[in-house]
């Protein structure tokens, strides 16, 4: 069998070397203890990694202990073309010889609260191990057809092309006036557009004769920190699977930017819809996060978008409040839920839900879930239970007048927050009494 080991981390504490000062929500041990977990992609994660490890030494004051682990790095992980054109035969033919990925051992058991380590093992340092952080790389460049060293910790997420091509605008406007916080614009196919007048990155990647399945476009800043937007689609299903790959790479926040229906007479096209609650009838996370586990709203995240609201709308007081309504998002997989509207009203009525779409459910869950800060700010496009439906040419009107100003308060909100840092960002609402050290 020929194959290398994922390297290990590892971390002993014990009694006399816990810190009483609790309140730091992460990059800490609670229990005396030994702890551990394979890293991978130091290419990727190094600042991540070692950010980590500073924290939990400098909280316990005990050394960290390097080596290598019993767990065999995939072939396909290694090699980002091994199973290009491959057979039947060849994959027979490779399991011999190379090893080969193993779904068994690549769970998000650690996330969901539900893993048990066999006596005398370590305990997790980390929500996902080495194999199941590959696992999600690899995804994320099928999904987005872009690296993943081009995503950013900062993520939009939308549900319509025209916020694609709202943003690639903004995005280029950045990238030709010259030098300034940005590096580069990162299209699919791995097409890199350098900031005009820098010699540090060069223009590169072939574009694609078709986009993927969920496209994503970075403006890159060198410390990372800058602006992924992924278009993904109507429905919960997408919204699940690229949260599931997303989180490997510890974002800061993601954000929902899309479109819902209103459910109220007061409510205009238009209109805005900061989500603090969310009713999941998406059901596609029920086997991963009980329906019974609420959702909080981050309150960072919150009061961010709704200075953003405030600043790029110019509205204050009633009159923001007015326009922008804050309330309950209930979360369809059922794409023309209005046709079961007898059957829904009960619900609808008794959660107090102001507006309904299919995504921003899915994404506060996965957020919870992975620990990752998330928001919603949804714009409403119709209400198809007063009568008010899209025609074409409403339809275009409202884009053209609302796309650019709702992408325009989702920049905004993400300038917010990073300018805040990132340590007040990751809230203690989104970890357990048991977590991982790691964030």
């Amino acid at each position: 069998m020929l194959g290398a080991n994922y390297p290990y981390v590892g971390i002993s504490v014990g009694l006399d070397d816990l810190n009483p000062d609790a309140r730091p929500s992460y990059g800490m041990i609670h229990d005396p203890g030994t702890y551990g977990t394979t890293l991978t992609r130091p290419d990727l994660f190094s600042d991540y990694y070692a950010a980590q490890l500073r924290l939990l030494i400098e909280s316990h004051r005990v050394p960290v202990l390097v080596g290598t682990s019993d767990r065999p790095i995939p072939l396909p992980f290694v090699v980002e073309d091994a199973t290009a054109d491959v057979t039947e035969s060849d994959v027979r033919a490779m399991l011999g010889r190379f090893t080969l990925p193993d779904l068994h051992a690549t769970d998000d058991a650690v996330a969901n609260g539900t893993y048990a380590p066999a006596p005398g093992q370590p305990r997790p340092l980390a929500l996902f191990p080495a194999e199941r952080v590959d696992y999600s790389l690899h995804r994320l460049h099928h999904y987005t057809a872009t690296s993943a060293h081009h995503f950013q910790r900062f993520v939009l997420l939308t549900n319509y092309q025209r916020y694609v091509e709202e943003f690639r605008d903004y995005a280029r406007g950045h990238i030709d006036s010259g030098p300034g916080e940005y590096e580069a614009f990162v299209e699919p196919g791995d097409v890199v557009t350098p900031c005009r007048g820098t010699n540090g990155t060069a223009a590169s990647g072939t574009r694609l004769a078709h986009l993927p399945q969920m496209p994503a476009y970075h403006l890159t800043r060198r410390d990372g920190n800058g602006i992924t937007l992924i278009n993904i689609g109507v429905g919960p299903s997408n919204a699940k699977t690229i949260t599931d790959h997303v989180a490997v790479l510890r974002p800061h926040c993601w954000l929902v930017l899309g479109h819902c229906a209103g459910l109220r007479r007061s409510q205009y096209l238009g209109d805005y819809v900061l989500a603090h609650a969310y009713v999941r009838e998406d059901h596609v996370l029920d086997r991963d996060l009980p329906l019974s586990v609420p959702l909080p709203a981050i309150a960072e995240i919150q009061v961010a978008l709704q200075e953003a609201v405030e600043k790029i709308t110019g509205l204050r007081g009633n009159e923001l409040k007015t326009r922008m309504r804050t309330g309950t998002v209930f979360t369809t997989d059922n794409r023309n839920w209005e046709l079961r509207y007898s059957e829904l009203y009960e619900k609808l009525n008794q959660s107090r839900a102001i507006a309904v779409d299919m995504e921003s459910a899915t994404v506060a869950a996965n957020g919870f879930r992975f620990r990752v800060p998330y928001g919603t700010l949804l714009c409403v496009s119709d209400k198809p239970l007063h009568g008010e439906i899209k025609l074409r040419g409403m339809a275009n009107a409202f884009y053209s007048e609302r796309i650019s100003q709702h992408l325009a308060i989702g920049v905004e909100t993400l300038r917010l927050l990073r300018e805040g840092g990132e340590a007040r960002l990751h809230s203690r609402k989104l970890r357990s009494f048991d977590d991982p050290a790691f964030r």
